[in-house]
């Protein structure tokens, strides 16, 4: 094996910035079908901006508009992207999606967040 195959494997095999659950990317692809999107060129852009509770508050929204500089990756079906500066705060971070009896939506777990408030939906660093 040369050291290009061993790049080539390790690459292959690197985790992506933001992790997409299997249950969370079958909620998108639904949700998708439901708004009648065309499935081939929207992207689920995750993100952060400032604000909620807790200092920052999380972004996911279904476009089909990406920026140049956006990292884009796919995972389960569904192509997400996301901004450089979110990126600084989402390394690492699962987006799953939760159906229980207190509640039902998107569920960010941040390796990166110091704390975040009772609703889940915004975090501090």
């Amino acid at each position: 094996m040369t050291s290009m195959d061993t790049q080539n494997n390790a690459a292959a095999t690197e985790q992506p910035p933001v992790i997409l659950t299997e249950t969370a990317a079958r909620e998108i692809k639904t949700i998708i079908e439901q708004q009648e999107l065309d499935a081939e060129t929207v992207c689920l852009r995750v993100g952060v901006k400032g604000g909620g509770c807790s200092g920052f508050s999380y972004v996911l929204d279904l476009t089909e508009k990406r920026k140049d500089s956006d990292e884009l990756f796919e995972q389960h079906g569904i192509r997400v992207i996301c901004d450089p500066k979110s990126l600084l705060y989402l390394g690492g971070t699962t987006v799953d999606f939760k159906d229980e009896i207190m509640g039902r939506g998107f569920v960010f777990n941040n390796p990166n967040a110091s704390s975040s408030c009772g609703c889940g939906s915004s975090f501090a660093v």
